[in-house]
């Protein structure tokens, strides 16, 4: 039986809300070097970030969740979208192909930059777009960048799901080459390796979204939607603490976001630690948006913002920069998995944060 394309947006959220998120991240496997001396106040502390030319005022972010599922959808963009301006956080929007095949979706999008005129706003395609649908996507939020999403395990799960992913490599690098905002390739739970990396920074994206294994299982989620579940992959994927270390290891100019199963500043601040300029959250956001409110998730983030602070500011890391080169003890299976792929993880212990102030 055939799904409207709003039908399948609300059966998303619903059960991504019952679903939950695995929380098997990795980030358990990372240790911080404690910093007896760390020489500075939390007032010092600066969150601001860049993921390629594109300024953000705080590395946490919501990153894409939905649109196109009609008033419902409309309703929680809306929300998050507050949240996001009253708090001076980055949004991304998920995928705008519905509103592009139908123009009556365009409204569970739009408000986004409706409620958030000044704020940095990111617009959603996947890697079946063209450029034309790229640059209308931009055009549509007045985006500040585009997202282009890679999903193949969703779709070949999802029972009315795409079975052909021929040719995206080439989409990627014509829209980069098209859009005149940067652009992001981001995974949707599933993770990235370094040879993915490796590829998307030869077209000239501003950034990859790893997107790792531990957030929403959108597997698991297509599953509750087939008459037999296709059970392979639902424990499928690199978690997100090895693909930021896959990402970094496979590329050399390009930003990283880390993503995926991200829920606390500690988490961030893994990382960021890591590689990541940015941490996106998507699935805990929504969880707290629907189950208390816009209010409760805007302090939420306030209160995520301000800990990252302590947590920096506890490490001796006065930026992002510097945070990135925080030396941290790798474990556990993150520390196997990393070390059987040929990547080094003793250049993150041995790291050392060069103060300026003593240069």
């Amino acid at each position: 039986m055939l799904v409207s394309r709003a039908k399948r947006k609300m059966d998303h959220i619903e059960h991504a809300i019952e679903t939950g998120q695995s929380r098997e991240n990795g980030f358990g496997d990372i240790t911080f070097v404690h910093n007896s001396l760390p020489d500075l106040s939390v007032e010092q502390i600066k969150l601001d970030t860049k993921i390629g030319e594109l300024f953000l005022s705080s590395p946490i972010f919501i990153n894409a969740m939905t649109g196109g599922g009609g008033e419902e959808t409309r309703i929680i963009n809306e929300g998050l979208a507050r949240a996001a301006a009253e708090s001076g956080v980055c949004m991304a929007v998920g995928s705008q192909m519905a509103a592009i095949k139908d123009p009556s979706e365009r409204s569970s999008y739009e408000i986004v930059r409706k409620v958030n005129p000044k704020g940095i706003v990111i617009a959603n395609l996947g890697s079946e777009a063209k450029a034309d649908q790229a640059l209308a996507a931009v055009e549509m939020l007045e985006a500040d960048a585009l997202q282009i999403h890679l999903n193949a395990v969703q779709e070949l799960v999802m029972p009315e799901g795409d079975r052909s992913f021929k040719g995206a490599l080439e989409r990627i690098e014509t829209i980069v080459q098209k859009v005149n905002v940067p652009v992001i390739v981001k995974e949707v739970g599933f993770g990235m390796s370094s040879d993915t990396a490796m590829l998307l920074e030869k077209t000239g994206a501003a950034a990859i979204d790893v997107g790792g294994y531990g957030g929403t299982n959108f597997s698991r989620i297509e599953n509750m939607r087939r008459e037999r579940s296709l059970t392979a992959f639902n424990n499928w994927g690199i978690k997100t603490a090895a693909s930021i270390g896959e990402a970094v290891y496979g590329t050399k100019t390009i930003s990283i976001i880390g993503s995926g199963g991200i829920q606390t500043s500690l988490d961030a601040a893994k990382a960021i630690a890591l590689g990541a300029s940015a941490a996106g959250m998507a699935g805990f956001m929504l969880g707290i948006l629907m189950n208390e409110g816009i209010t409760r998730l805007t302090e939420e983030l306030s209160i995520l913002k301000n800990e990252l602070k302590i947590i920096m500011a506890a490490l001796g890391a006065k930026t992002i920069e510097e945070l990135q080169q925080t030396p941290l003890v790798i474990s556990g299976e993150t520390y196997h998995w990393l070390s059987a792929r040929g990547i080094d993880s003793h250049t993150y212990s041995r790291r050392k944060i060069i103060r300026r102030s003593l240069m």
